[in-house]
């Protein structure tokens, strides 16, 4: 099994503009992820919040691929209906290069109405403006020369996309998904896919199997890495310290609720204590008790696991390097004789 980190920066909010120091703080952990044997890190986008969440996630990304050597930079997703397909294109792909090939290129439709509300766009639009942003991207990448696009939101008349990523033909497309349609297109149309925070153990490993069996169905080779299982962390090494995690979890829960999707998580929408309580999607308690979470993910198929804590903490990354993954180090090969 795998480890990533899931989640973003916020800025200090000490003055009107806020600082840099939450963003000094958050590359720090980012380097002491790597230096921790962390596979990867994807980072969120968001805009409108009040809270100052990323908002700009491959200037980020570029920062902190002059900051690491080996750790895989994702976005998570960037929300194509917001942007300009071509510059977008151009942005990621010289973040490519700038990290010598470690771009995941997350991108996703956007589900927050008042940020489709400031943006003055329709939500309704959201998924004719993905799928058109989609298609200039993939033309931008793959073409060899010059192109034209003429859409219904875009048109491009004679263009180049410069640089051209490192990775080739583009750095790998994953999608954010949950419902089984999404998942199977995921599959069809050459995604990596992200999976929630929110959806149970047994809901995740659904997902993933629905996901190994269209790729079978249309002959796309499957890899377990070509799943990003995300999944909220809290490490408790007391008692005591369960009743105030549970209380962050519902914090948690009531802002992201709106990701929730399929059997079950309808809950989410409007969650309560008792739906805390029960819920075994969050790595939520000692160590011992996430490591057997871990193991029935594993079991079911899931090896790529995102970290996403509401208190990101270096003391934190050492716990998870320390007390939970070696528990799922990979025994070292015989020596023959």
């Amino acid at each position: 099994m795998r480890f990533g980190l899931f989640g973003g920066a916020r800025a200090s909010q000490g003055g009107p503009s806020g600082d840099s120091t939450g963003y000094a703080d958050y590359i720090a952990y980012v380097r002491e992820a790597e230096a921790l044997g962390f596979h990867s890190l994807f980072i969120v986008e968001h805009h409108f919040t009040g809270h100052a969440q990323v908002s700009a996630s491959l200037n980020l990304l570029s920062y902190l691929a002059a900051c690491t050597e080996r750790l895989r930079l994702g976005t998570a997703v960037v929300v194509l209906p917001w942007h300009n397909p071509v510059l977008i294109a151009e942005q990621a792909a010289t973040l490519d290069l700038l990290s010598n090939g470690r771009l995941d290129f997350g991108v996703g439709k956007g589900y927050r109405h008042y940020e489709f509300a400031g943006f003055c766009i329709r939500p309704e639009e959201a998924t004719e403006r993905f799928d058109e942003a989609m298609d200039v991207i993939r033309q931008a990448w793959m073409t060899e020369g010059r192109f034209s696009h003429h859409g219904k939101h875009w048109h491009f008349e004679n263009i180049v996309v410069e640089p051209a990523p490192l990775q080739r033909p583009h750095p790998p497309f994953w999608l954010g998904a949950g419902s089984p349609e999404s998942i199977r297109r995921a599959a069809r149309e050459g995604y990596n896919l992200l999976l929630d925070q929110i959806g149970s153990t047994d809901l995740t490993i659904e997902r993933v199997a629905i996901f190994r069996e269209e790729c079978a169905r249309v002959g796309r080779h499957f890899d377990p890495m070509m799943v990003g299982a995300t999944r909220g962390l809290q490490i408790l090494h007391a008692e005591a310290e369960r009743s105030k995690a549970l209380d962050t979890r519902l914090e948690v829960l009531k802002n992201i609720g709106g990701l929730s999707r399929g059997p079950g998580t309808e809950r989410y929408a409007q969650p309560n204590r008792a739906a805390v309580e029960s819920d075994d999607a969050p790595l939520l308690g000692t160590p011992a008790e996430i490591i057997t979470r871990l193991k029935r993910l594993e079991a079911g198929g899931v090896e790529y696991v995102l970290l996403v804590s509401p208190h990101p903490t270096i003391e934190g990354l050492r716990s998870v390097a320390t007390e939970i993954m070696p528990a799922f180090a990979k025994s070292p090969s015989p020596v023959a004789a």
